[in-house]
This record gives C-alpha cells, sequence and structure tokens, in this order.
C-alpha cells in the first residue's frame, strides 16, 4: 500500500490579475511542496478568477495566459499542480485544467458541461470538451473535472471507463443559501456512481454579486464526507489517500464544523463587502444611519468586514425623525466605534421646496416631498464620498428593491448595497444573530414596526402585506417565477398577490440603475434575473 498527499488550495483570487493569481498560485504551490505534498489542486479558472467574463473576449487575454502558464510550469518541480485557466485549441476558447508537473504542461482537460442558467453564462465564452483527462497520480490513474462536470453524471460515467481510480475536481461555485449541502450531496452521488473517492477544491472569496464560500471537500468511494475545509476562510489544507489494489481510500481528516444557515448568510455579506471594498481599492465606506433594522445591520457587517476606523456612518434628521430613531443611531454607532455625525436636511429641504414652489403652487403634497428628503440624504452621502474616498453602502433588503420601495438617487444613491439580496424577515433573523455574538443592535430598533419615516406616523405595512407574507410571495414569484394564480393556490391573498406582482413588474426600470450587492438567494436582481424593462408581459398566469 502507498500513499498520496493532496493539498487543496483555497484561494481568493482578483479578477483579472493574471501575474498577481500568477504569482498566488505558485506560492501555494511552493508551500505545499515545502509539506511534501504530491498533488496541489486550485480553482477553476485560478489564472483569470471566475467570472471573468467579457476580459475573455480581449485579444491580449491568450499572450498573458501563456506567460502565466509557462511560469506555472517551471514551479511544477518536485510536484503536481492543477490549475484553472482559460486557453485557446483550434481557435475555440475552453476552460481548461492544466496538469503541471516536472516544469511542464503535460495534460490539459477542457470543461465538458456549461453551465448557462443563474448567474452562469458560459456559453457564451467557451466551447465544450468532450473527453476525459486521467493522469498518473503516485501510480494512481485520477481524473480531472471542472465545476459543473461533478454536477451531472456523465463525466464520472466517463471517467469511470476510462480507467480512473480519483477524480480530482477544480471549482468556482458561488454561494446561495444552503449550497454547501446541495454540493456535498451531488459530490456523494458521483462517488457512488464512480465507486471512487472525489477530491473537491473550491474557490473563496467575492467577485462583485457573488460570493464563493470555500467548503472544500474530499467524498470517500461510499459517498462519506472524510475532510471539509472551513467555509470563508482562504489556506492550504492536506488529505491523505491510501492506495491499495483494492482501491484508494481517504485517511479521515479534519471535518470543519458545517455552518448553519444564519451564520453562513452573514459571513457571506461579510465575505461580499470585504472583497468588493478592499478589491477595488476603496479608503472604506461611509452609510447613512437611520435608526432603522436595515440600516443598523449593514452597519455591524461594514463594521465586522472592515473595521471601525474604516466605516463612518452619518445621521440625517428631519422633522419626521423620532428621537428614538436619533438616539438608537448613536448608540449604534457607540457600539461599534465609527465615526459619526449627524447632518440634518431640514435647511436642505427648505431650499428645494422654496425652489420649486412656482412649479409645485396649487398641486398636493405627495410622495415627491418624501423623495426629495431622500435625494437630500443622498447628495449627502456622496458629497462625503468624493471628498474621502469613501464607497457609500446602501442600505435598501431585497423586499424593498423588489417592490420599488426605494428612491432613486435618493436611498438607491451608493455603489454597493449589502442588503440587496436579504428579505426583509430575514434581516431581523440576522439582526439576532449579530446580537448573539456581541450586543451592537439595540433592541428596540428589532422591535420596533419598519419606518421609512419620511411622513407622519408611516409605517412600512400602511401599503404593503405583513412582511412574512410579502417575502413568501417575492421568493415564490422571484426566485421560482410561479404565476399568480399559482401563488394565490397556495392560500394567499388576490388582492395581495396581484399588488406585489404588479409592484415587482412595474419597477424593473429602479433595479435596473441600483447599485450591485451581495447575492445570497437562488435568484437575485443582478446578473440571474434579467428582465426587460419595456415588456407586455402579464404575471397572472
Amino acid at each position: 500500500m502507498n500513499s498520496i498527499s493532496i493539498a487543496l488550495a483555497q484561494i481568493n483570487p482578483l479578477v483579472g490579475d493574471i501575474p498577481g493569481n500568477t504569482r498566488k498560485s505558485i506560492d501555494m504551490i511552493d508551500a505545499a511542496r515545502s509539506n511534501h505534498a504530491d498533488v496541489v489542486l486550485l480553482p477553476e479558472l485560478m489564472l483569470t478568477g471566475y467570472p471573468p467574463e467579457d476580459l475573455l473576449l480581449r485579444p491580449s487575454l491568450a499572450g498573458r495566459i501563456d506567460d502565466a502558464i509557462a511560469a506555472v510550469a517551471d514551479a511544477c518541480r518536485g510536484i503536481v499542480a492543477v490549475v484553472g485557466y482559460p486557453r485557446r485549441r483550434d481557435g475555440v476558447l475552453y476552460n481548461m485544467a492544466g496538469v503541471f508537473r516536472d516544469g511542464e504542461l503535460q495534460a490539459e482537460y477542457a470543461k465538458q458541461l456549461l453551465p448557462n442558467y443563474q448567474v452562469f453564462d458560459e456559453k457564451r465564452y467557451f466551447g465544450r470538451g468532450s473527453s476525459a483527462c486521467v493522469v498518473d497520480i503516485a501510480g494512481t490513474k485520477a481524473a480531472i473535472t471542472i465545476c459543473e462536470d461533478i454536477w451531472q453524471p456523465e463525466p464520472m460515467a466517463q471517467a469511470k471507463v476510462a480507467g480512473a481510480r480519483l477524480m480530482l475536481c477544480i471549482n468556482a461555485s458561488p454561494f446561495h443559501r444552503g449550497k454547501q449541502l446541495e454540493r456535498e450531496e451531488i459530490v456523494a452521488s458521483r462517488a457512488l456512481e464512480g465507486d471512487m473517492p472525489v477530491v473537491y477544491i473550491n474557490q473563496v472569496g467575492a467577485q462583485d454579486e457573488l460570493v464563493f464560500d470555500g467548503g472544500s471537500m474530499v467524498i470517500d468511494a461510499a459517498g462519506q464526507l472524510t475532510m471539509r475545509t472551513p467555509m470563508f476562510e482562504e489556506g492550504l489544507f492536506y488529505t491523505r489517500l491510501e492506495v491499495s489494489a483494492a482501491g484508494v481510500t481517504p485517511v479521515v481528516g479534519v471535518i470543519a464544523d458545517h455552518l448553519p444557515l444564519i451564520p453562513s448568510v452573514y459571513r457571506a455579506l461579510v465575505t461580499g463587502v470585504r472583497d468588493y471594498v478592499n478589491k477595488n481599492r476603496f479608503k472604506g465606506v461611509v452609510l447613512g444611519l437611520s435608526g432603522g433594522i436595515d440600516s443598523a445591520l449593514t452597519l455591524a457587517v461594514a463594521v465586522d468586514a472592515l473595521g471601525p476606523e474604516r466605516v463612518e456612518a452619518v445621521m440625517m434628521p428631519f422633522r419626521y425623525t423620532a428621537q428614538m430613531s436619533q438616539d438608537d443611531a448613536a448608540e449604534e454607532a457607540r457600539l461599534l466605534g465609527v465615526n459619526y455625525q449627524s447632518i440634518s436636511i431640514e435647511p436642505m429641504y427648505d431650499a428645494f421646496m422654496a425652489a420649486l414652489q412656482d412649479e409645485f403652487a396649487g398641486l398636493a403634497a405627495d410622495t415627491t416631498e418624501q423623495n426629495i428628503q431622500a435625494r437630500a440624504r443622498g447628495v449627502l452621502l456622496m458629497a462625503i464620498s468624493n471628498k474621502k474616498g469613501l464607497l457609500v453602502l446602501t442600505t435598501g433588503n431585497k423586499s424593498e428593491v423588489a417592490v420599488g420601495y426605494c428612491t432613486l438617487y435618493g436611498d438607491m444613491a451608493g455603489g454597493f448595497d449589502v442588503l440587496k439580496d436579504v428579505p426583509k424577515t430575514l434581516v431581523f433573523e440576522l439582526s439576532r444573530y449579530r446580537n448573539s455574538l456581541s450586543p451592537v443592535i439595540p433592541e428596540s430598533v428589532i422591535t420596533r414596526p419598519p419606518s421609512a419615516e419620511l411622513a407622519p406616523d408611516q409605517k412600512d405595512e400602511d401599503n404593503l402585506p405583513p412582511y412574512a407574507i410579502l417575502d413568501r410571495i417575492l421568493e415564490l414569484y422571484i426566485e421560482y417565477d410561479w404565476s399568480a394564480e399559482a401563488i394565490i393556490g397556495e392560500g394567499f391573498a388576490a388582492e395581495d398577490v396581484y399588488h406585489v406582482i404588479r409592484l415587482v413588474d412595474i419597477n424593473e426600470y429602479k433595479r435596473r440603475q441600483a447599485p450591485i450587492g451581495v447575492r445570497i438567494t437562488r435568484r437575485g436582481f443582478g446578473r440571474d434575473r434579467r428582465y426587460p424593462v419595456t415588456n407586455g408581459w402579464k404575471a397572472g398566469v
């Protein structure tokens, strides 16, 4: 019996930084060799980062990738490395996994199954591979696959026919709620079908709205988990496999705790903010702190992502702002230790109204005046952003963004919306979870009825169903594409369903102009929901 030591390089690349990603790859290769690993696995499209999108169409890509491949090959002496990158073959661009050994690129595998759903559009860029790649790893035949290939049975069946006894799968699989358990179930199914272990490496970190949670794993031929790496943590992790005539058997190693739903979502939000701010080289962030639960949770996430010294919070009271809101905002800022200011928008609002008095003569007050309040706040935050080099974090949640309860160029003004894909009911759960770590959100903020405080005695539920009902209707309509009749069939009031769906449909124009934000559900507003602004579709059936 002999053994194979495999290092899993759970890495956070920067999309487009091919030289930097190459250096990071070589550092991991060197570290794995120093720890006597036989093989090191790096994520899908590691050299470009994932997803590179239309950078793949740049004419200079090929030369840069060739240089990176040469550098990686030169680093692979005394160790085998499996690394992901894009490369052309016979004029077709493929999503490749290269096998490097003894200073050479010895084999390449072209991804066969190209996802073209949700956030993925790989068929736009890549040709489809057609054959298995089986290589000798320390005397054992190992198949190479990439991400989507593990979600369907054909590549595993193909590898088994080719004589593989082990599968090495490199991935850039983005996070959504419950995704890690889905992955483990899928990989276990493939291992059982192929009667071989699967070593699965996943990317970590965030890229624009996508978050990659790591959670790399090893599953044995019986479908049992023998190793799980920590989620949301970059690092080099090791597993050992015993090889005999009977097969390949992973040695049970460290199995990191599975993160429950709410902690995993919170970690995803923190990761998304940290990487967006740092990778885009912002000095820090600024946000409007209203005394409400959305801005309170956003502030907590920002501080956990960046530290209090890089976060500024601004309360912008008006005549409708309750004293409790002002007190709660100040207390949140104190508990989290951020730079805090209070700037009244009363003078700005009065100036706007004075300038518009002739235009508005004879017209009754309506939401216009409420929107002016929101836009005055947006102007203040953007001015601070420009002057101090801080990114404005907006605070709208998915429920509000869905139904248009937000103001263009007002509370939507900013660069990144932390809660864009977080339904209001989940905002409450996340806030209580964050307080279980340390108290940072006053209880009154969590228990008060939500209000935008743009009019006297205003409540969110004045014009909307209760959030528990609203969020379920939105989930069925947005994430699962249910018709109005199907949703009503679940017991919801027809009046509520038609009202909510109409609001979703007519506010697509707002969402097109909204900042991006962390995706945590199966279908967020962004890459994976692309509806035309101008359309005559009726959502009733």
